[in-house]
């Protein structure tokens, strides 16, 4: 089983933070990640991020540093998930390839149901918190 590079980004407006609600397909339907997707071939993170984004969600990012990688494996794949701190430039969200998105923040982060990977980035970003903006 070969691993699977996954971004995934910490989308920021203000005082809330982007989350997209996965679609009815597979084992973690309709659970909560930051949005993000998978590398093509030869794609560097940041860039893969920004395209994954205004596929999934038509809004475009300013990424910014990394903020946590973590690795996952369960029965069907291995994922290893990079994460960064990313800001919100323009667009409205749209539903284009999530079943729903919310602005979120962060103290109300914890009420929405994540997959398993977007666990382990949800527990440093409520403990740590976020680094402060420039």
């Amino acid at each position: 089983m070969d691993i699977i590079i996954v971004t995934a980004g910490i989308i920021i407006k203000g005082e809330e933070i982007l989350i997209a609600q996965r679609r009815d397909l597979g084992k973690e339907k309709f659970k909560w990640e930051f949005p993000g997707g998978k590398l093509e071939n030869d794609e560097m993170p940041q860039e893969g991020l920004k395209r994954e984004i205004k596929e999934e969600l038509d809004i475009t990012i300013e990424v910014d540093d990394i903020f946590e990688v973590v690795y996952h494996k369960d029965d069907e794949k291995k994922i290893l998930l990079l994460c960064y701190l990313a800001r919100y430039i323009t667009g409205t969200p749209k539903t284009l390839e999530c079943n729903n998105f919310r602005w979120v923040k962060m103290k109300n982060l914890k009420k929405y149901d994540f997959s398993e990977a977007d666990k382990k980035v949800l527990e440093k970003l409520l403990l740590k918190g976020l680094p402060i903006q420039r």
